[in-house]
């Protein structure tokens, strides 16, 4: 998306954010892309073009279809959630196997529509068995297991990966709310918040130990943090107030703040940690005799 240059002697220059260095790359990339939402056509097509068929046909038909359609959308879904499993370090199943879901219905909707060209029971079964394989072999199927990291026990891992998925929630509704104003600079704001967001999130990933200290700034803070993006949204709506506007962008400055300041000191914090481990390590060494120089 083409981006309009902002500076100090732009028409919003003196609407200058304080984080100047904070990163604004969230470019989303749909998971499902073109290749899942064009499964939506075959459904359409069939449906129109059994009007004519009778109608016995045309039911089993609109079956066909509307099978079809929802394993067009179970796919969608399925592809967002495991991108999202795959972003992740920590991350738990998909609760409904959403692809695999997809996968039965295309099959099943397949034979049906074949069933209704005089294909017959056997010819039938074929077809959705072949459409089920080639669904198969071009989206795979959804993650079996948990995502966890080594050296760290499972309750702390699933506690994380449950905060984080409440966490990314709340970060997809107020980008979703925010986007629905189309103003290239309220959602360049949002955006440098949710980038700072995801940072502490990534961090906490990376050493789930830190979730304590930051358990209120991905919960509290950030379900504070939707619901006043859902309520400026329904304000800035109804009368463009220029002073909630104000208000808003302000707290999204000190949240970003705030959020970018405490990621930082849990990096400072681990890095102390790794220090003093390898200085308690190279003096254990010393101590067996084991000499440390090349």
């Amino acid at each position: 998306m083409a981006k309009k240059f902002g500076g100090q002697f732009s028409p919003d220059g003196n609407a200058k954010s304080p984080i100047a260095e904070a990163p604004v790359d969230q470019r989303r990339v749909d998971a499902a892309g073109g290749r899942a939402n064009v499964l939506f056509i075959p459904g359409a097509l069939l449906a129109l073009l059994s009007i004519n068929e009778g109608p016995v046909n045309l039911v089993i038909a609109l079956v066909a279809a509307g099978l079809l359609t929802l394993a067009a959308w179970l796919l969608r879904e399925g592809l967002r959630a495991q991108a999202a499993y795959d972003a992740r370090k920590v991350a738990r199943k998909p609760a409904f196997p959403r692809k695999m879901a997809a996968t039965l219905l295309t099959g099943t909707g397949v034979a049906l529509a074949a069933y209704t060209g005089d294909s017959g029971y056997v010819g039938a079964s074929l077809y959705g068995l072949a459409a089920a394989g080639l669904h198969v072999a071009a989206f795979g199927i959804d993650p079996l297991t948990d995502k966890r990291m080594e050296g760290v026990d499972t309750f702390q891992q699933d506690r994380v990966a449950k905060v984080v998925e409440e966490a990314e929630d709340h970060l997809g509704v107020m980008r979703g709310q925010i986007e629905t104003l189309r103003d290239r600079g309220l959602t360049g704001r949002v955006t440098g918040f949710i980038t700072a967001a995801n940072k502490m999130i990534r961090t906490v990933e990376e050493d789930p130990r830190d979730l304590t200290g930051v358990r209120k700034f991905l919960g509290v803070y950030l379900m504070g943090a939707r619901d006043a993006t859902v309520k400026f949204v329904d304000l800035y709506k109804r009368n463009k107030d220029a002073q909630a506007r104000a208000d808003y962008e302000a707290l999204l400055t000190d949240l970003e703040q705030n959020f970018a300041a405490r990621t930082e000191k849990m990096l400072l914090d681990d890095r102390s940690d790794m220090d003093i481990e390898i200085k308690v390590l190279r003096d254990r060494l010393q101590r067996e005799g084991v000499s440390l120089k090349s």
